[in-house]
């Protein structure tokens, strides 16, 4: 019996667009031969968006974006936009559909594949093996806390000022998933915080250590968030899943994204209580290479068996996507950001077949 899902498509601005083209193809092929069908529709979202409707987040996409089962992301913003008013910029579309859809989990693998070990700027024997899950908090802390803004105070100084806050609920909602997700892994859990300095910080490791006794099974550690992005570099292997608060999971995803020498191969799931969860590869959308069949497809491939694993309850489905994406890279496919001597340079629209002639391959 098909099973049918109604997914939303937001091709963005720069390569997005190209890189959906890739994914789509890839998800009808998965779904012919797993008896999934998809029923796929664009929407507005980002640049493209603002160009369109003068709203990152038009209320007909958000309005989409629920009725959906899952919703497919690619890439947004560029310099075209830069010069708007923050309230006005691409990315406020983002952290609109995070709210709108009540997204507070964002999950970001940073695996090491064999095939890319050399492409690490770090040295082999310090980055392979290397598989850590960042499970970062979407909806809270110093991107949401009010008060905020820049005033002029008495002295005539200008003066700008956020604020870092954190319930116990948001803290005990994402420490669950990070705990339920270590579980799935390798059993170990780390928190980081910055609790010698911050109050917030220290709420943050009360809440998250409070938890600990419900998971017998994950060993739960803590770090300081400067002792972190130095554990990172120095000795990455000690990691299986991270979790941290909104500023901090910001910065670490990205660290460990740069582990594995392209940031165009990494996915990333944002996931609510309820409800469709957004998947999106980490990278920007490069305008400056958008048009020129140059982009890396991998990251949203990746998204989409992000989707079917974590959004779609299809790990079959997942699974055989990331079986193909290991044998094309098996076979020497670089797109250019992550080519190296002796294997073969190709494009976009070139990756995206060779994707598909492996999943026929594995059907």
């Amino acid at each position: 019996m098909t099973t049918h899902y109604r997914i939303t498509l937001l091709p963005g601005d720069g390569i997005g667009p190209e890189i959906m083209e890739v994914a789509v193809a890839v998800l009808t092929e998965i779904g012919r031969q797993l008896d999934l069908t998809f029923d796929c529709t664009s929407a507005l979202m980002g640049g493209c968006a603002i160009d369109e409707t003068g709203n990152p987040l038009p209320d007909e996409t958000l309005a989409q974006c629920r009725n959906s089962d899952a919703v497919l992301l690619a890439a947004i913003g560029g310099e075209k936009w830069d010069r708007l008013p923050n309230d006005q910029r691409p990315e406020r579309g983002l952290l609109g559909l995070r709210a709108g859809l009540g997204l507070f989990a964002n999950l970001r693998p940073a695996q090491i594949l064999p095939q890319l070990v050399d492409a690490s700027s770090l040295k082999p024997e310090v980055v392979e093996g290397v598989d850590i899950m960042v499970v970062r908090e979407l909806t809270g802390g110093i991107y949401f806390g009010q008060p905020k803004g820049i005033f002029a105070a008495e002295t005539g100084e200008k003066r700008g000022f956020n604020t870092m806050v954190y319930t116990d609920a948001e803290i005990d909602r994402i420490g669950r998933v990070a705990f339920e997700t270590a579980q799935k892994r390798r059993g170990q859990l780390c928190s980081v915080d910055k609790a010698n300095v911050l109050d917030v910080s220290q709420f943050w490791r009360d809440r998250i250590t409070a938890l600990a006794p419900a998971y017998p099974d994950v060993e739960l550690s803590h770090l300081y968030v400067d002792n972190a992005a130095m554990q990172l570099v120095r000795w990455p292997q000690q990691f299986d899943t991270i979790v941290t608060g909104n500023l901090f999971g910001d910065i670490l995803s990205d660290a460990a994204a740069m582990l594995t020498g392209s940031i165009g191969m990494l996915p990333s799931a944002s996931l609510g209580a309820a409800g469709p969860g957004v998947f999106e590869p980490v990278h920007g959308s490069a305008p400056d290479i958008a048009g020129q069949d140059k982009a890396n497809p991998m990251a949203q491939v990746l998204s989409v068996a992000m989707m079917l694993r974590y959004g779609l309850n299809q790990p079959d489905a997942a699974d055989r996507i990331e079986q193909a994406v290991n044998r094309v890279l098996d076979q020497g496919d670089r797109t250019g950001d992550m080519m190296s001597p002796g294997m073969n340079l190709v494009g976009c629209k070139a990756m995206g077949e060779s994707l598909l002639k492996a999943l026929q391959e594995l059907a």
